[in-house]
């Protein structure tokens, strides 16, 4: 209303303002704000009264519980997009085209449905352990090792091979995501390449990796960038199932154990900082690639 009664003179730029003003100002409050706080606060003491320059960080990179943390956060990014990617990209070229594919898809998408609260308790009780001679085992996987002869496992507290487990929880949620972008993408391959190629006398998996995976690279790109994100700022399988407990911390779980739990909130903003530039550069090569992408269209 008010952008419509501006001066014609420079009235483009008023409808502009106007338009851009509500979201800028939420993202102001929300988002640009509370990171130039925190960065802020991650230079002084609990209190937030003390300026203690880079002693948070130092402690950061210097307490053996924090490299643990920080080491058990590159284990997820390493292996979470990579493992969730080639397992949606399988599924997505083997069942393409086969006969129940519609179920089979919906089957392998159902854990997106899922909160990542509730797969960690789903999880929970699939790891679950009992002492041998007090209880049954509710947990499958222990009652298969039982049935097979073998001592049941506490598969959450035996570091650090508890961290691969709950690894599996998230894969087990993103193959889904990938396996539905992929699979449009691979869709979206055009037959006639396909068939020139087959005409040239390429194999199947010459198909597949010189002409499908170059004519999937930028959705590729999107998986693989969204679920690092993702699993850089995995809280809450890690929360529900351990609470972080036995070396199986992450950088997300330990920005809020130290700040809200232990009201350490400088050393609390120093790991929130440092995650924020761990998922930056994802994001800017996220950003390049789609625009390479809509230069070539």
């Amino acid at each position: 209303f008010l952008a419509d009664r501006a001066p014609k003179r420079g009235r483009d730029i008023w409808q502009l303002l106007g338009f851009l003003a509500p979201a800028m100002i939420l993202l102001t409050v929300g988002l640009i704000y509370p990171a130039i706080n925190t960065a802020i606060i991650s230079f002084f003491n609990r209190n937030s009264r003390e300026f203690v320059g880079i002693d948070n960080y130092i402690w950061m990179f210097t307490e053996p519980t924090i490299l643990i943390t920080l080491g058990n956060t590159l284990i997820w990014v390493a292996l979470v997009p990579t493992l969730s990617t080639v397992f949606g990209l399988a599924y997505a070229v083997f069942i393409d085209k086969s006969k129940g594919e519609k179920v089979l898809k919906s089957l392998v998408f159902m854990p997106m449905a899922i909160s990542f609260v509730g797969a960690g308790i789903i999880w929970r009780f699939v790891y679950e352990y009992r002492a041998v001679g007090f209880s049954e085992q509710i947990g499958i996987l222990n009652q298969i090792l039982v049935w097979l002869g073998q001592e049941p496992q506490q598969f959450l507290q035996n570091s650090p091979w508890n961290t691969f487990f709950l690894i599996v929880v998230m894969v087990w949620i993103q193959t889904g995501f990938a396996m539905v972008l992929l699979s449009a993408a691979i869709k979206g391959v055009p037959v006639e390449i396909i068939e020139a190629s087959r005409l040239d006398g390429a194999n199947p998996w010459q198909q597949f990796w010189n002409v499908t995976v170059p004519g999937i690279r930028g959705t590729l790109v999107v998986v693989v960038t969204t679920i690092s994100i993702a699993t850089l700022k995995v809280f809450d399988i890690v929360r529900a199932m351990t609470g972080g407990n036995f070396d199986t911390s992450v950088v997300a779980n330990e920005m809020y154990t130290q700040a809200f739990n232990r009201g350490e909130f400088g050393q609390g903003s120093a790991l929130a900082v440092v995650l924020f530039v761990m998922v930056l550069p994802i994001v800017v090569y996220n950003v390049r690639v789609m625009r390479k992408q809509k230069e070539i269209r």
